[in-house]
């Protein structure tokens, strides 16, 4: 009987690290797809504040204490010590939270701007050739291992958004000039860029912390990035002088100013959801596979953008398209394969990062 409570005991680990990594993934699908449809909304109907709309990526920040709060009080109960603290973070990865937060600040912006320039569909194809500088900052900062599957996703992705950039002006919106497009372009790819260093940043920062990482630990890393981001960004508004401006572009927003401030906050929301899910999946796979998930749901994002905003769908994005589709196929069929020859060290890899979750 002993014999056969074991593999029961071994495989539940699994499933438990497993099943968070699934629920990050939906987390991350969440604000992946809807956080650049709600942020063009707001331009779409009269908003013009680019600072204001980059601190919109990280301003709900505050929600991230609610489950930290939860985390703790699920400590206390289970674990009941005077060494309990409601936050696990020692100093020096504050520092490089902070850091980290710092440049997310200047990503929303210039992710942002390129928003307010750039159809849904469009932006979205140029975003996925973040996966192109992931794989390689992956590369150099976390030694990540790559197959020919691998490699020609990362190829196949970074061919797409070239196709977009040698014919780009097609859907170029109206009462838009060529230097504005361009420089909206231009900065979305400085955005995936930037972003593509930024994920593995963030798991070299899990390797090199000098305290273990558990999922509460990653929640507060979380908050410290966003807090930094934020201020990042009031510090840009202030600069710009938005708050001074809100309140009369609320009331000509052609929505209504309710419809200003609900959109505001449920932009606010969804983002917390797009960086909580991508740095969940850090933790429990990659930054690698982060950036896969944000890039495979491109077609996802592409199509809401055609039905709700009513954008063209032109050849070229139709090019930019299947050869993304053909990329993403390719990295999954690569990764099954893998997974088929190395299955005792992927469940000995899930397995450590339950172990990890145990200190939640």
């Amino acid at each position: 009987m002993e014999v056969d409570k074991e593999p029961e005991s071994n495989t539940a680990p699994i499933r438990k690290a497993l099943l968070l990594l699934i629920v990050n993934c939906i987390i991350l699908s969440i604000g992946n797809c809807a956080s650049p449809l709600m942020t063009r909304l707001y331009f779409i109907h009269g908003g013009k504040r680019v600072w204001f709309s980059s601190w919109l990526q990280t301003g709900a920040w505050p929600i991230i204490l609610l489950p930290i709060a939860c985390a703790y009080f699920h400590r206390s109960r289970n674990r009941p010590t005077s060494q309990n603290k409601l936050f696990l973070m020692k100093p020096l990865l504050f520092l490089a939270a902070a850091v980290i937060g710092i440049l997310t600040g200047f990503d929303n912006y210039l992710y942002v701007y390129g928003i307010s320039r750039l159809p849904v569909s469009t932006s979205s194809l140029i975003i996925a050739s973040q996966l192109a500088f992931t794989a390689g900052f992956a590369f150099v900062l976390v030694k990540q291992k790559f197959t020919s599957y691998s490699i020609n996703a990362v190829f196949l992705l970074s061919i797409g958004a070239g196709v977009l950039a040698m014919h780009s002006s097609s859907d170029r919106p109206a009462n838009e000039s060529d230097r504005e497009y361009v420089l909206g372009f231009l900065m979305t790819l400085g955005a995936a860029a930037l972003y593509g260093f930024i994920l593995p940043l963030v798991e070299l920062t899990y390797k090199k912390a000098k305290q273990e990482i558990s999922y509460a630990l990653v929640m507060e890393i979380q908050m410290v990035m966003c807090l930094f981001a934020t201020g990042v960004c009031t510090i840009g508004m202030l600069v710009n002088k938005d708050f001074e401006v809100i309140p009369r572009e609320a009331r000509e927003y052609e929505l209504g100013e309710t419809k200003y401030y609900v959109i505001a906050i449920c932009t606010a929301i969804i983002c917390q959801c797009f960086f909580l899910g991508a740095i969940g999946v850090i933790f429990c796979a990659s930054s690698l596979l982060s950036g896969i998930i944000i890039a495979v749901l491109l077609p996802v994002t592409e199509i809401l953008a055609v039905i709700f905003y009513k954008e063209s769908f032109h050849a070229e994005k139709g090019v930019a398209l299947a050869l993304s589709l053909w990329g993403f196929l390719s990295y999954f069929y690569g990764e099954i394969k893998e997974s088929k020859k190395n299955k005792p060290t992927f469940g000995t890899e899930m397995a450590s990062v339950s172990d990890r979750q145990g200190t939640v």
